[in-house]
């Protein structure tokens, strides 16, 4: 698009992360502008599972973190054999949702990322429903193959939005804030500037 940038057009399939079972196909347009801002991407998805599926699944998620008896705290997940214990299982399921928004806003068409591993996580106590942990996560730079730490808070709440504030070692901007659209797992992310942790 002249004067604009790039833009591409999608179809694919995904998958669930932790059972690899086809979780629905997808079509997408996604522009990359010329200037640094994040691309300009419209999906729309079909899931195999219907809503009450994922509702059932983001509620079987909540009340696994919910019911610690103490805050979980963890670190190198996974460890350096590809390992992830049980128990943290729910805390890396957190960090893949948020850290997606992270790496989507620093994506370009050059430079896109992974999530290599949760460095530490710490639950935070609250007075109300909410989830919240503060993360420390290592992103794959592709092609490059720079790890870059990002600090990054997640707050959730089955049926509300997934909120991420997060900042990258590597970065001399300000913090970021995001929140997702949708309830479970922050398909459809919206962005908002200016927030402090």
């Amino acid at each position: 698009i002249p004067d604009s940038g790039h833009k591409y057009y999608l179809q694919f399939t995904t998958e669930d992360y932790k059972s690899g079972e086809n979780a629905g196909s997808c079509l997408a347009t996604v522009l990359y502008r010329k200037t640094k801002s994040p691309p300009a991407v419209n999906i729309k998805c079909m899931p195999t599972k219907d809503q009450k599926q994922i509702e059932e699944a983001d509620n079987r998620l909540y009340q696994k973190i919910r019911h610690q008896t103490k805050p979980v705290t963890g670190n190198n997940i996974p460890d350096s054999y590809g390992n992830i214990e049980p128990a943290l299982e729910p805390v890396w399921a957190l960090a893949v949702a948020g850290s997606s928004y992270i790496m989507w806003e620093k994506s370009t068409e050059n430079l896109g990322y992974f999530m290599a591993q949760v460095k530490s996580a710490k639950q935070w106590v609250r007075k109300d429903d909410f989830i919240e942990f503060d993360y420390t996560v290592l992103l794959h730079e592709i092609p490059t193959q720079e790890i870059i730490s990002c600090h990054m808070r997640l707050t959730w709440l089955p049926g509300q939005p997934l909120k991420v504030k997060y900042f990258c070692a590597s970065e001399n901007q300000g913090l970021e804030d995001g929140s997702g659209m949708e309830s479970g797992s922050a398909a459809g992310i919206l962005h908002e500037r200016g927030a402090n942790f």
